[in-house]
């Protein structure tokens, strides 16, 4: 195998983690969306929405917790989501940005 051939599947490795990360990190920023939508909602007993927003609390809660402790208490309004979601954001600006200065 050549050079360029290496160079090739280096790149396509790269772009494919590169798809990959942005993919991911915006899955998980809708889900966290999701997720706070849901916590609006007080149906009555549904089996059903309870394991979704049971699942949505399950994935989402350690990632928020993190941001909780930083912001100081506001009273009703949490604004740790939305600074989870622009971390997301600036980490996904990150690893692409290390991606592209690894090839």
């Amino acid at each position: 195998m050549g050079w360029s051939a290496r160079f090739v599947l280096l790149f396509d490795a790269i772009s494919s983690v590169e798809t990959f990360i942005n993919v991911f990190l915006i899955l998980y920023g809708l889900v966290i969306l999701v997720y706070i939508i849901t916590s609006w909602l007080r149906l009555p007993y549904s089996p059903t929405l309870n394991r979704i927003q049971r699942f949505l609390y399950d994935v989402c809660e350690p990632y928020l917790r993190l941001f909780r402790r930083l912001l100081p208490a506001t009273g009703a309004i949490d604004f740790s989501p939305m600074l989870a979601l622009l971390a997301l954001g600036v980490i996904d600006r990150f690893l692409v940005w290390v991606l592209n200065h690894f090839a």
